[in-house]
């Protein structure tokens, strides 16, 4: 399995509404390895790593987010992997 990494920026209503701990879940469902966290400005910055599909799946979520989320823009940009070895919350 050829390895990608997405790093992704989301903004809109997505801090104080669960999208980390939601992105984590839908995160490891698809056995993706790499990190989420807040940013002072108001965005949610990840980093995922694994398959295509499972990335292209993921950057649909998070165009999506947990229910209570307003995603106003998402942006991604790819990278070389690191390989990470597990999905973390960053506070």
């Amino acid at each position: 399995m050829e390895v990608i990494r997405a790093h992704v920026w989301i903004s809109g209503r997505v801090q104080g509404v669960a999208y980390r701990v939601s992105a984590a879940k839908i995160a490891n469902h698809l056995e993706l390895k790499g990190w989420v966290r807040n940013l002072p400005d108001g965005q949610v910055e990840a980093v995922f790593e694994g398959a295509e599909a499972a990335i292209e799946a993921m950057i649909r979520w998070c165009h999506e987010g947990p229910p209570d989320a307003i995603v106003e823009q998402v942006k991604a940009s790819y990278e070389a992997p690191e390989g990470l070895q597990s999905f973390n919350i960053r506070r």
